[in-house]
């Protein structure tokens, strides 16, 4: 299923993506969603953020290409980073162009979208706390990130965290191609069997840390790749069997 978060008539709900149509759910990711029967058409709604998260769980260094071209060192364990709720967008959406930067850089990625409330779960459980998975876009301002310390400024800018188009529930997460987009070019081509620490492992080891409630997202890392937007850009993530997240870039610049 292909589950996407809508707005419609001023309404915001969820539904099922079918061809051209969505089928519409009541209820929330917390509550639960319900059919209601109804239906719209793609060109009636507009897409939101698939997921509202009370946290976004990051992790850095997660494939080996990207660890080479950072210069860094392998990691014996998932190099973890937080973004907040206020950094989510949603397809289409613009991506601000801080004026305390200059180079934003674009970061692909695949989300995982939690399902339930997961607190310590077995690596070997841990598809049962997982909604599905769907593209991300790791936004990070480059010159604000210190080589040794905190990436919370650099990483935590309102609007860097494009979030979509849908949450796919019945994917393997592994074996996918994931590619960046910049203006038309490629400039990111990768496969998510290439990761490091897999989802499910990483499901386990950060509920192991903190609870992780129904909607919140992990990214899972980049690959290479990674480089400078301009205000202007259009940079779009896909991900094979999951869709294409495509955002443009403003400046937010007085």
């Amino acid at each position: 299923m292909k589950l996407v978060r809508i707005e419609r008539n001023g309404t915001v709900c969820y539904g099922e993506l079918e061809g051209d149509r969505v089928c519409l759910f009541s209820g929330d990711l917390l509550s639960g969603l319900q059919r209601t029967g109804n239906t719209a058409g793609l060109e009636e709604v507009r897409l939101l953020a698939p997921a509202v998260p009370s946290k976004a769980v990051c992790v850095g260094l997660n494939y080996l290409d990207h660890i080479r071209e950072s210069g860094a060192q392998v990691p014996e364990e998932p190099v973890v980073f937080m973004k907040p709720s206020t950094a989510v967008i949603g397809p289409g959406e613009g991506i601000l162009y801080p004026s305390l930067s200059h180079r934003v850089d674009y970061e692909g990625e695949l989300a995982v979208v939690i399902g339930k409330k997961a607190s310590h779960v077995p690596q070997e459980r841990a598809a049962e706390y997982i909604l599905g998975y769907t593209c991300a876009n790791d936004v990070t301002a480059r010159d604000l990130q210190p080589p040794d310390g905190q990436w919370t400024v650099a990483k935590g800018f309102d609007t860097f965290l494009p979030l979509g188009p849908c949450i796919c529930t019945d994917i393997d997460p592994l074996g996918l191609r994931i590619r960046t987009e910049l203006d038309g070019r490629i400039v990111q081509d990768s496969n998510t069997g290439f990761l490091l620490f897999k989802p499910h492992m990483l499901v386990s080891y950060l509920s192991s840390v903190m609870t992780l409630y129904p909607g919140d997202v992990i990214l899972t890392g980049t690959s290479s790749g990674i480089g400078p937007m301009e205000p202007g850009s259009r940079v779009c993530v896909e991900i094979e069997g999951i869709g294409r997240l495509e955002n443009f870039v403003q400046s937010a610049r007085g």
